[in-house]
């Protein structure tokens, strides 16, 4: 199996969208995915892209995506949110995870941020597990908080 690690072009984004819909499967919400491919090409290969994606694949065949964007830390300074790390299931467990977190860590670096981070459900073990095991420090004294669609619209 040869990997390759490489930054997302728009003729991936169907692919990266099965990806997305895959996490969303697993992560018992399918229904949540609102996007399509012509949003990810419209909102990250413009001059202001919203978002930067890298993917794994196969044989020319995508088989993970981490899709990352900037964000800033009033303590630290320039960060990197790491969205999503997406390692389609037939292919976890082969080393396609920790190809793309060390090409996100490595951008990291080269932008010199201060910090990468990300959130992981409490009940996948195995992502936990992986992520402890790269030095990854989680946060259990935090939540996240939303304001979705519907709570916008209804605000004040």
């Amino acid at each position: 199996m040869k990997i390759r690690i490489r930054e997302a072009q728009k003729s991936d984004m169907p692919d990266v969208i099965s990806l997305i819909k895959e996490l969303a499967e697993f992560e018992k919400e399918p229904d949540q995915v609102e996007i399509d491919s012509t949003i990810l090409i419209n909102d990250g290969f413009e001059e202001n892209s919203y978002f930067k994606c890298f993917i794994a694949e196969n044989n020319d065949c995508i088989i993970g995506a981490a899709i990352i964007y900037n964000r800033y830390s009033t303590w630290k300074g320039r960060t990197i949110h790491l969205e999503d790390l997406i390692v389609t299931e037939k292919m976890r467990a082969n080393g396609v995870g920790t190809l793309l977190l060390d090409k996100v860590v490595n951008y990291a670096k080269k932008l010199n941020v201060k910090r990468v981070s990300w959130e992981v459900i409490n009940w996948n073990k195995k992502a936990i597990k992986f992520y402890l095991n790269k030095g990854a420090l989680i946060k259990q004294d935090w939540s996240i908080v939303h304001l979705d669609n519907n709570a916008l619209k209804n605000y004040i």
